[in-house]
């Protein structure tokens, strides 16, 4: 219930929208409960005398009565759908904003499908739960003690069934409950898996389609999709059970009613209006029982929709800026003190162990090492995607933990590993890096990224439309826009992570001679190949997370086992590259 109770805080605006629709409930269920009285007067006094005058007064206060309730009802059900809606827009919102706070280590505390399920079908979940749930939790409660109290008023000996009765489905009730409590967690992550599969399958159709895995992808969707339908079905067949227990109980009372209604009648202890007012009496006495046992089921799904978004919410966000950050970045000089690195406090091993390196500002720096040497995971402590975990990471002669994370991060510019357009045109994705920028500027821009001469080839130019996330540009094409995007920010520190392994040797030459021209701004590039650094000031061998060796190509050439091998496999088809081949084909 606390993470209801939290979320309800996001109601703002709209508590006036839920308070209004309390009242109309309230309203409505009065004038539903004074139709029984009326009519019960109208059969006894009116039809038992044939007064067609007192008959047609009563009639028309019942019509009154009936187009009362509609209206407060017609009123209440557009208060509600508006504070429904508008505070799961709210919750909707806040999540997004919680997300877009997180750094990369509170991201990995989620999958992408879950965080897209907890936004759409939980807070949906909560939605229902207000929009179907708060009128029975209004009306139920009302037409409960109100429809009791005119019951014993009417006949205190009849109205004793239902203390029988109503305890009787109560107890039913809160075992259906109870079982199918535990249940809508799985059920919502059962979701999670869905989406996950779709959205997977999805965004690698290409790949999907080129290897021919059509039926395989069939059978995996298949599989999550059996699983989340048996869920569903082992979670609501119990949910469904208050029904036909709703109606045993209400026919056995119906029936114990008529019995002993009967009996009094025939010994003139009961009238026949008194007796037909009673059974509507009990009808929305039971009435009421059901709707409080559908709201209980459904406030038991939306506790555990509540529970996730509420782990979004209380999410602690890890990196953060300090209270009095520094705003300005003096120049991109970058050094590492005895810098170690763990994606996970629990790991045993570090990704990065005592790294200590000085970049001078306005130095071009060269990246090289194996697979899984931590080439990427080095960068990213540059602007604070992640801290380490040991050690000082300084870009102008300041900790990174002084800054704000927005003056970081703005000076330093990263063209990631993975290549990230998004949906709309080549301005547009552009204008990331330079807001406001004009055609002149990014035009430029995409001449130092030599990716102005496809873009002069297009219809539309600059405002072209890439579709969803590039799809219509090649993997080369992408990479020069995300670099051209880079360079708009105008940054200090301009890291390039693998960034033109898609584009050919005589591009990239074209792109690294115009890297160069660029005044005061630090370079580092993280290349698979020697050409890419071997003009480089400084060129950081990495082995294993640790600083295997740094100097010049000549330097290391001369000096180096690992840059040697690397040379010789690339220049040369050396006895090394040779060998791990043979071994390669051997395994």
């Amino acid at each position: 219930m606390r993470d209801l109770k939290r979320l309800l805080r996001y109601l703002g605006p709209y508590r006036r929208d839920m308070a209004l629709g309390a009242l109309l409930i309230v309203a409505e269920t009065g004038f539903e409960l004074f139709i029984p009285l009326l009519m019960a007067s109208l059969i006894d006094e009116g039809a038992a005398n044939r007064d067609m005058g007192f008959i047609l007064q009563k009639g028309v206060q019942m019509g009154v009565c009936a187009l009362l309730s509609l209206g407060t009802g017609l009123l209440y059900a557009r208060f509600a759908a508006k504070a429904a809606y508008g505070w799961g827009a709210q919750v909707r919102q806040a999540q997004y904003e919680r997300v877009q706070q997180f750094s990369f280590a509170n991201l990995d505390h989620f999958e992408t499908s879950s965080l897209v399920t907890r936004m759409t079908t939980d807070v949906t979940v909560l939605q229902n739960a207000v929009n179907g749930g708060f009128r029975p939790l209004v009306r139920g409660p009302v037409m409960l003690v109100m429809g009791v109290a005119l019951s014993f008023w009417m006949n205190p000996a009849l109205a004793l069934v239902f203390l029988v009765c109503a305890p009787l489905l109560g107890v039913v009730l809160f075992f259906i409950v109870r079982k199918i409590a535990p249940m809508y967690g799985p059920l919502q992550k059962a979701v999670d898996r869905l989406n996950s599969v779709v959205q997977e399958g999805l965004a690698a159709i290409r790949a999907v389609k080129a290897f021919v895995r059509d039926e395989y992808e069939e059978e995996k969707f298949r599989q999550v999709n059996e699983s989340l339908m048996k869920t569903s079905q082992n979670t609501f067949r119990f949910a469904v059970l208050n029904l036909p227990a709703f109606q045993v109980v209400m026919y056995t009372a119906v029936v114990l009613i008529m019995w002993f209604g009967g009996g009094m009648i025939l010994h003139s202890t009961l009238q026949v209006g008194d007796l037909t007012g009673f059974l509507s009496y009990v009808f929305q006495v039971m009435n009421s029982m059901m709707m409080i046992s559908n709201v209980f089921l459904l406030l038991t799904r939306s506790l555990a929709s509540a529970r996730r978004i509420g782990q979004v919410l209380d999410e602690q966000v890890v990196l953060t800026s300090p209270e009095n950050p520094v705003e300005e970045v003096p120049d991109g000089s970058v050094e590492f003190r005895g810098v170690s690195f763990k994606y996970d406090s629990g790991a045993r091993e570090y990704a990065l162990s005592q790294v200590n390196l000085r970049i001078p500002a306005g130095q071009t720096v060269g990246v090289l090492g194996g697979t899984g040497s931590a080439k990427t995971t080095l960068v990213q402590l540059i602007p604070r995607l992640y801290d380490a975990t040991q050690g000082t990471v300084l870009v102008g002669g300041r900790d990174v933990r002084q800054y704000s994370l927005r003056s970081l991060r703005d000076a330093v510019g990263i063209v990631l590993q993975k290549n990230v357009l998004f949906s709309g045109t080549v301005r547009e994705n552009l204008q990331w890096g330079g807001r406001g920028a004009g055609d002149g500027e990014l035009w430029a821009a995409c001449r130092a990224a030599c990716a102005s001469e496809f873009l002069e080839k297009l219809p539309k130019g600059l405002d072209t439309d890439l579709g969803q996330g590039g799809v219509n540009l090649s993997g080369g094409q992408k990479q020069r826009l995300c670099i051209a995007r880079a360079l708009l920010k105008k940054p200090r520190v301009l890291i390039l992570d693998d960034s033109t392994s898609a584009v050919d040797t005589a591009t990239e030459a074209q792109i690294r001679s115009a890297l160069a021209r660029l005044e005061g701004v630090t370079k580092i590039i993280i290349a698979q190949r020697i050409s890419s650094v071997m003009g480089a000031d400084q060129i950081i061998v990495l082995d294993d997370g640790r600083v295997h060796a740094a100097g010049t190509h000549q330097e290391l050439l001369a000096s180096d086992p690992i840059y040697q091998e690397i040379y010789a496999s690339q220049k040369k088809g050396g006895a090394s590259y040779g060998g791990a081949a043979a071994q390669c084909e051997k395994a």
